[in-house]
């Protein structure tokens, strides 16, 4: 007769199986069609929802689209709305590390058995919609569009107090809006994604301003003429109320600081002074300001000023995995998802602002859709140096083809080739050591894959 397994033989064969289980559903969801190349209907998202019940609409969201601090700004609002008590979901994308990081509840990543049984109730009603589709000549649901549905469903089932959804790509295609946000927040909007959203700023507004319903809030952040006009038109065709960035709220003050910066900022309903933030950049402390309007637009119309103690108490436990990020010391090493020609100005005026290095070198690795030349063109000014490589990611660029961009910009002397990661985080940190002494230093970027595979190298995988 054997021995009866212990209790903790019992925890770890559970685990086990946990693990296997989570990555057979990870596997299953990778094998749709790639968030990189989106289906443009809401028919089968909307399908699986009204299947589900419409999970979507049993809790209230503010919805955030723009080109860039999207992420910022949904990490932002979640935790202000955290530290005033409510129960949060959070949606986000790409993830860094773990799919899991997706979906969060009250600031953690979807627990695995929490999505396990989440996949395995949907599972049944996704299989049904890609038959219907299929039948009809069309393609399965997608990746993200999966994802969404998961998003929704643990959302719904958890329950929370609100849901704050960062798109996917665009707006009013985008998987994400068959849900109505009471609060739409539209930062910065810049030319990316072209190939799917259009040559124009008039072409990529248009997509994202899809976003706005009626009745909502509009906050909206610093655009270009031509977007700001397209966005008052959606919000006057469905009735929404606008409030933009420098009328309605802004920032009037602001100082760098140890660790962050201070900021004053002149909400929707009341004026907040000396709140420290612990991102960089000055981009950071608008994305800070636009989140403020959001949750002042969401609990109280935009008429009641927020409490400030606990207004700075969110503020200060804010953080923004792979945007401009300190992942070490000695020598110092950033890392910035930035991945277009607005998000790398974005990086370099903050690391002007914020950073004062004897020498820095640059870790560059670009994805090969992305226009790479004037993203170049926007770093050299910072960068003593560059070393460029690539990713894992299928889409990388090629290292000599980023290398030779790179010589036409920086020169020869100032260009280091090297085709695999790890050596050449290396090599960069070396040459911050070696020239730069305790002011050297290494920023690592050009896309999202890029600040989360040199985290993960450097052993930093808490988001």
């Amino acid at each position: 007769m054997s021995p009866r397994p212990d209790a903790g033989q019992v925890a770890a064969a559970q685990k086990l199986e946990v693990h296997r289980r989570l990555r057979e559903i990870e596997a299953e969801i990778l094998a749709r069609t790639p968030e990189n190349n989106p289906e443009p209907s809401l028919d089968r998202v909307a399908k699986c929802m009204q299947l589900l019940g419409d999970p979507q609409h049993n809790f209230p969201m503010i919805h955030l689209t723009g080109t860039n601090g999207k992420t910022s700004t949904t990490r932002l609002v979640e935790r202000i709305l955290r530290e005033m008590g409510l129960s949060t979901g959070r949606f986000t994308s790409p993830h860094l590390h773990d799919m899991r990081e997706r979906i969060s509840l009250n600031g953690n990543p979807i627990e695995p058995e929490r999505l396990i049984d989440v996949y395995d109730d949907v599972l049944p009603y996704i299989e049904m919609v890609d038959l219907e589709s299929e039948a009809a000549g069309g393609p399965r649901m997608t990746y993200f569009e999966v994802m969404v549905v998961l998003a929704y469903a643990a959302f719904s089932d958890a329950p929370v107090d609100v849901a704050i959804v960062e798109v996917g790509l665009g707006g009013e295609w985008d998987a994400t809006n068959v849900a109505n946000g009471r609060v739409a927040v539209i930062t910065p909007i810049s030319i990316d994604h072209q190939r799917l959203l259009g040559n124009s700023i008039e072409d990529i507004t248009t997509e994202k301003r899809g976003i706005i319903k009626a009745d909502s809030f509009a906050i909206v952040g610093r655009q270009y003429p031509e977007a700001d006009e397209l966005i008052a038109q959606q919000c006057e065709q469905v009735g929404a109320d606008l409030k933009r960035e420098d009328i309605a709220f802004g920032v009037t003050e602001r100082e760098t600081a140890v660790g962050g910066q201070q900021i004053t900022v002149q909400g929707l309903a009341g004026q907040y002074a000396d709140l420290f933030l612990p991102l960089f950049g000055e981009h950071q402390a608008h994305n800070a300001t636009i989140a403020i309007a959001a949750v002042e637009a969401f609990v109280g119309g935009g008429e009641q000023p927020l409490d400030r103690d606990v207004l700075q108490a969110g503020l200060a436990e804010a953080t923004s995995p792979g945007r401009l990020e300190i992942v070490r010391r000695s020598p110092t090493i950033l890392v910035d998802a930035a991945h277009n020609v607005g998000g790398v100005e974005a990086l370099r005026a903050a690391v002007n602002d914020s950073f004062t290095f004897t020498r820095l070198i640059g870790l560059i690795a670009i994805l090969a859709d992305k226009d790479a030349e004037p993203m170049l063109e926007a770093l050299e000014p910072v960068l003593d140096e560059v070393v460029v490589t690539r990713t894992s990611s299928p889409r990388a660029m090629d290292p000599r083809a980023l290398g030779e961009l790179a010589t036409e910009i920086f020169g020869a002397d100032r260009v280091h080739i090297e085709p695999h990661l790890v050596e050449a985080i290396d090599k960069a940190a070396s040459l911050a050591d070696e020239q730069g002494g305790v002011g050297g230093g290494v920023l690592a970027t050009g896309s999202v894959v890029t600040a989360a595979e040199v985290r993960a190298a450097l052993g930093v995988t808490q988001t």
